[in-house]
């Protein structure tokens, strides 16, 4: 048997805690944030990792020159 327990939580407390979180930690939530409320940029990091195997990239050089 699945439970689950709803709490609240203010928007002002989840951003005291991101601030409070180490860069890393912080990257890695806002990472996980974006992709469980947007399939769309999780479609898009897909396509990307599908085109560096293909070796479909490019440089920085190659895209905006020296």
């Amino acid at each position: 048997m699945i439970t689950a327990i709803k709490m609240e939580v203010k928007p002002e407390e989840i951003i005291e805690a991101v601030k409070s979180m180490k860069k890393k930690e912080k990257e890695e939530f806002l990472e996980d944030l974006i992709a469980s409320t947007a399939p769309e940029y999780l479609a898009s990091i897909r396509e990307a990792r599908s085109d560096y195997k293909a070796g479909r990239v490019k440089t920085h050089e190659d895209v905006f020159g020296k």
